[in-house]
């Protein structure tokens, strides 16, 4: 047996015997992980039993090294660990832009101090995080942001607004862009900063969207004090962690909308479309068509994304290819809940309540969030400027 085959038996032996059983099966009876954090309240006990369990053996970081709570796994048996848990239909642990953003951030480019302050929190769900980029007057344009920090010696007062923060209203502390310097240009005077969502002067204002709910905020700073230990690698040069940051989270974005599903869109249309057979040809033949393109596409996209991960757990920052990402990923999802309103019909018009077989919802409640997917996380415009200069070289 190799080293790997044993591996994967040990792994197996460990989910089974840790994962509380009533979490073991289709995506462990409908909990998708949880993000955590000082204000987060488990959805039953075993869900707090699971989280803490995993992030002792830190696979709630299978990558990270051990000396900051990470599982110190190399990225084969990373893969093996993410294989195992879809094999057993077990939840991720433990979800957020606390692993996906800010951590792999403070990988990069945090001091050694830094890292054993933050990155431990995050991996055993103790702290949960936001981003504050976009501002009320620089959105696309991300460096026209005005918020500022004024210099007070070993601290900063803090002033301004950010938008679009999403989950600010459940988090606990915020990674945000400040002008350090005004009077450098955009991208030179700004600095990359870690605040604590608890100090006084910070407040929140949920932001609802067309689809009647929404996970944004909008986040107020009035004279905040934040101490400049919580710099992230050098004073106005925020600009440079805010880009690798940015790959972070279009990938992220790209793989949250990516299309994936348990359940495939013919098996659900077999199920739900009048006449449809259980091993039969779909009836519409247009409808047909349109499922196997975005499924072809679909599974396309998941294995180029595996690729990306790949790289990423051998340790390659991502580059300009999450532009891509971003937007072929936001857009599949736009289109698959096109396709899941094509099967529904008229039921879809329902605004909340019961839809397949295995719970998930088709609704125009749904529709109407996908609209946002190639808005947040930098617009499909936006991206589309970023490959044109650093992946195709075209001219401005």
């Amino acid at each position: 047996m190799s080293d790997l085959q044993a591996f994967q038996a040990e792994t197996r032996a460990w989910l089974k015997e840790n994962c509380p059983a009533s979490l073991l099966g289709a995506g462990g009876g409908g909990l998708v992980g949880t993000w955590g954090g000082r204000k987060w309240q488990p959805e039953n006990e075993d869900q707090r039993v699971w989280l803490e369990r995993a992030a002792e053996k830190g696979f709630t970081a299978p990558t990270w090294p051990t000396d900051v709570g990470g599982g110190g796994l190399s990225k084969a048996e990373a893969k093996i660990l993410a294989q195992e848990m879809r094999a057993l239909g077990v939840p991720p642990p433990l979800i957020g832009f606390g692993l996906t953003m800010i951590g792999p951030t403070l990988l990069q480019y945090g001091s050694e101090e830094q890292k054993q302050e933050h990155l431990p929190k995050i991996v055993r769900g103790e702290i949960r995080w936001c981003q504050g980029y976009s501002e009320p007057g620089a959105g696309s344009d991300l460096a026209g942001l005005q918020m500022r920090a004024e210099d007070k010696g070993d601290h900063y007062i803090v002033n301004g607004t950010k938008v679009w923060t999403s989950y600010a209203d459940e988090a606990d502390w915020i990674f945000a862009l400040v002008r350090t310097d005004p009077k450098a240009k955009k991208q030179e005077g700004i600095t990359f900063l870690l605040i604590d969502m608890e100090t006084p002067g910070v407040s929140v204002s949920p932001i609802l969207l067309i689809s009647g709910s929404s996970p944004f905020c909008e986040t107020h700073f009035q004279d905040v004090k934040a101490l400049k230990s919580n710099v992230i690698f050098k004073e106005h040069a925020g600009w440079t962690v805010a880009k690798a940051l940015l790959g972070h989270e279009r990938s992220m974005v790209a793989e949250a909308f990516g299309g994936g599903s348990r359940r495939s869109l013919a098996d659900r249309a077999r199920a739900y479309l009048p006449g449809a057979t259980a091993d039969g040809p779909l009836p519409d033949g247009g409808l047909r068509r349109d499922i196997a393109s975005f499924e072809m596409e679909a599974r396309a996209f998941g294995l180029t994304m595996q690729r990306s991960r790949d790289a990423a757990k051998a340790g390659q920052q991502p580059g300009a290819e999450s532009s891509i990402f971003k937007i072929v990923g936001t857009e599949l999802n736009q289109r698959r809940q096109e396709l899941l309103l094509h099967i529904a019909g008229p039921q879809a018009l329902g605004w909340e309540g019961e839809g397949f077989a295995d719970g998930e919802l088709a609704t125009t409640r749904d529709w109407l969030r996908s609209r946002g997917n190639t808005i947040e996380g930098g617009t499909s415009e936006v991206q589309r400027n970023i490959i044109a200069k650093r992946v195709l070289g075209l001219p401005d």
